[in-house]
């Protein structure tokens, strides 16, 4: 049985980590982040996890948030973004593809979906 390849973005492990736990941050503190486009697809599923668990504030899930978060972010997903989202089933995020024909890299802006 083939199962999902993981990304790996030419990092070790811990680099991988905390490449997906800063952008998470940056994404809950600010709600909108532009990266590269490999970067914003893999940290999408990464934040809509951690806001799905934001929903069920309980002591559990703020120490799993503030294991996958900074603490600043963790906090306010619990605060803010939990509530915020309760009646919405899913998909918080939304990607959009920025052209920059001067650059090689594909950029995206990553944002949370009001």
């Amino acid at each position: 049985m083939r199962h999902q390849k993981k990304k790996k973005f030419g990092k070790g492990t811990d680099h991988r980590r905390k490449l997906l736990r800063t952008l998470a941050s940056s994404l809950v503190l600010h709600e909108r982040i532009q990266t590269t486009y490999a970067n914003g697809r893999a940290v999408r599923p990464y934040v809509e996890k951690l806001i799905t668990k934001a929903k069920t504030p309980t002591l559990h899930i703020r120490r799993q948030l503030l294991s996958a978060l900074t603490r600043n972010a963790a906090a306010k997903t619990l605060e803010v973004l939990g509530p915020k989202f309760t009646a919405r089933a899913g998909g918080y995020t939304r990607i959009t593809k920025l052209n920059d024909p001067k650059s090689g890299l594909s950029r995206v802006v990553v944002e949370l979906v009001d």
